[in-house]
């Protein structure tokens, strides 16, 4: 088991838990049913990998650390199928389509990864990310981890910190606490806008110059008269969801008459 443990690679952002209680939660919080199909990014030294296993259907671990590809091939059940691939990269229409996400994610993808899933379709994920990332994931507006994240994650799906999890259930030992996050996806959004990618762009553009007022981010970006924009004199962060939601819709009815 030592040598097991001394396989992560601290450039992978690999902190493997170790904790079985924590792994026992994680996986009664998603509720997985005999014929679910679960993805599990980063499964590691398939320490969560193998209690999925037991639980469901299916299981698909994409690791990305080629040291630990042999060993898992060798250590889990016949319904885990290791895939060697980098989750932020891979071609999710190449596997079954899977109903529930069960991870410990490498930190390093964690902005990425979490972006890329909102994108897809499935039931509930049930995810550990850095408590700070975490926190983040369900700010409100005029909170400092108030974020692109925070707006993208709020439009797609229902988010929930289920618990805070101590440096120690991880090795190595990460520096920082970590927390367990739900993720159910809306079944339709909370509010509607006209264009979802051009509402995700302008998101993202705004938080880039946070400290800058919303109209003059706008003005020296697209070609249109924004001189009277709504909540021109506010900042992003003040701004909740649906009211960048507004600013988006008005931008691009102003680009479409132009």
């Amino acid at each position: 088991m030592i040598g097991v443990l001394c396989m992560c690679s601290k450039h992978l952002g690999q902190h493997f838990l170790i904790n079985p209680y924590v792994a026992k939660r994680e996986i009664e919080y998603a509720m997985i049913e005999p014929d679910d199909i679960v993805l599990e990014v980063g499964p590691g030294k398939g320490f969560l990998t193998r209690l999925l296993a037991e639980k469901a259907k299916q299981v698909y671990a994409i690791e990305l650390d080629e040291h630990l590809i042999t060993y898992l091939d060798k250590v889990l059940p016949d319904n885990v199928r290791v895939i060697h691939a980098d989750a932020v990269t891979f071609d999710f229409s190449k596997i079954e389509q899977f109903t529930k996400v069960v991870s410990n994610l490498p930190f390093q993808i964690s902005s990425p990864f979490t972006f890329k899933l909102l994108d897809l379709t499935f039931k509930r994920a049930v995810l550990i990310y850095q408590k700070e990332f975490a926190l983040r994931m369900i700010a409100s507006p005029g909170s400092i981890h108030y974020s692109r994240l925070s707006v993208g994650v709020y439009y797609r799906s229902r988010c929930k910190i289920r618990e805070v999890i101590p440096k120690s259930c991880f090795h190595p030992r990460p520096l920082v606490d970590s927390a367990m996050v739900e993720l159910i996806p809306h079944k339709t959004p909370p509010f509607i806008v006209k264009d979802e990618q051009f509402f995700f762009d302008v998101t993202r553009l705004l938080f880039n110059h946070r400290r800058k007022k919303i109209r003059t981010i706008l003005s020296n970006y697209y070609t249109v008269d924004v001189s009277d924009i709504i909540y021109g004199d506010s900042r992003v962060e003040m701004l909740s969801a649906e009211q960048i939601g507004e600013v988006s819709d008005i931008v691009l009815e102003r680009l479409q008459r132009s």
